[in-house]
């Protein structure tokens, strides 16, 4: 059995932890540059509130009181996170974190009598030592225990806890479940699902294995049968990740070609440092640039470009120089810029990399490499003292945006809650 922990409305909740005033209220957080809401509380749903919303959509809202925006602050939201991790990895033999606001307890050698008063512990002391509200669904699988989460969340007689341990709650909770809000099942899939007549869950598994296989391959068949009470989704053994991704949202617009280049070289130089620290390499470097999609009487541009290095790569030169050539194709003036980052894929272990038989810039790659990792070691703990000559100089923090930031409670005695 698996145990899905979820913490409920998880920024929100975070900023309510040491800000009271804010429980019963209309909440959200915005996402970088204040740009869009990323969490809502249940009362701003209420209200109509979607994810994504611009903030200048909803600003009026704020200024009269009936909305509170909250700037997002992660290194408050990662600390409780690592909190509420801690709590949940001491209860059970093996825990899976799968976000900053979610974790797969594996339940194997807890007895099923044993499980429910766990799970409502779990609810209580999370709830009590971190201030966090959480919601658990247990089930056979993983793709059930999202399910099963989901309805501990939305149905408040469940008390946090919703058990799928039998064959009647199974069938009740797919037909009551949408299939666009099955884990794994995307927007454009589910589209096309709800177009064969596929529309909750249900309707999905009562579909023949053999025409699952033959209209949604592999993928769809993982889901059907774990859907079915049937472990399919097990364990990522690698932790590295098979793309890293830079990017920023600028609090002004740019449109000057050689600061435009020198961020797209920060984001790069990001992006290697990542890549070493998994101890992988990258053998696709794409650059994006986006216009303000919002600001429709200004013309829109949304380029990308992609080059394929010969040889796998990890050194911050190499990645960057790559970037820069991506975005030198892509770049046009006239255009206000509002965001660009900087995405590596095709990532490999960076043991096996395979060199070609005549590299004749073997001697080239090695003193990269080795000029990479002093780099990495002058700029422990983010000094960023050392840097190439196409990155931005002086102090190159960008200047974010962040109106409504609240303070850094648990990782700054600076701002330390007062107690009167």
């Amino acid at each position: 059995m698996y145990a899905l922990v979820d913490c409920n409305n998880f920024f929100v909740s975070c900023e309510r932890v040491f800000r009271p005033e804010l429980e019963g209220r209309a909440v959200v957080v915005l996402s970088n540059n204040d740009g869009c809401v990323v969490s809502r509380s249940n009362e701003s749903k209420a209200m109509g509130i979607r994810m994504g919303t611009p903030f200048y959509q909803i600003k009026d809202m704020v200024r009269s009181g009936a909305l509170t925006a909250c700037s997002s602050n992660y290194a408050l939201y990662g600390d409780l996170s690592s909190r509420v991790m801690s709590i949940l990895a001491e209860a059970v033999p093996k825990i899976e974190i799968y976000s900053i606001d979610e974790a797969f307890l594996c339940l194997d050698g807890i007895g099923m009598d044993r499980v429910p008063e766990l799970c409502d512990a779990l609810v209580r002391k999370v709830r009590k030592w971190v201030g966090i509200p959480v919601s658990i669904g247990v089930a056979p699988t993983k793709t059930l225990a999202k399910i099963a989460s989901h309805f501990a969340k939305k149905y408040p007689g469940y008390r946090g806890v919703c058990m799928m341990d039998n064959e009647e709650k199974r069938i009740k909770a797919l037909s009551l479940t949408p299939i666009r809000e099955v884990w794994g099942v995307g927007r454009k899939l589910s589209v096309k699902m709800e177009q064969n007549g596929i529309r909750t869950a249900l309707d999905y598994v009562q579909r023949p294995a053999a025409w699952i296989r033959e209209h949604y391959m592999l993928h769809g068949m993982r889901t059907w049968l774990e859907l079915q009470g049937q472990v399919c989704v097990e364990e990522e053994h690698d932790d590295r990740r098979k793309s890293i991704c830079n990017s920023r949202s600028f609090a002004e617009m740019v449109t000057d070609e050689n600061e435009l280049a020198a961020r797209v070289a920060d984001f790069a130089a990001k992006c290697a440092e990542k890549l070493r620290k998994e101890h992988s390499a990258a053998t696709e470097v794409t650059v994006f640039l986006h216009t303000n999609r919002f600001r429709t009487e200004l013309p829109q541009y949304f380029p990308a470009a992609t080059v394929r290095l010969q040889v796998a790569a990890n050194s911050t030169q190499e990645i960057v120089s790559a970037a820069i050539r991506a975005f030198s194709t892509i770049y046009r003036p006239d255009y206000l810029y509002k965001k660009a980052g900087v995405t590596v894929d095709g990532l490999i272990d960076a043991g096996s990399v395979q060199m070609p038989i005549f590299d004749y810039d073997a001697g080239l790659r090695r003193r990269q490499d080795r000029l990479s990792g002093i780099m990495d070691k002058v700029n422990a703990g983010g000094a960023n003292l050392i840097r190439l000559a196409s990155q931005r100089t002086g102090n190159c923090t960008d200047v974010v945006r962040s109106e409504y930031r609240s303070r850094l409670y648990s990782t700054s005695l600076d701002d330390i809650i007062e107690v009167r």
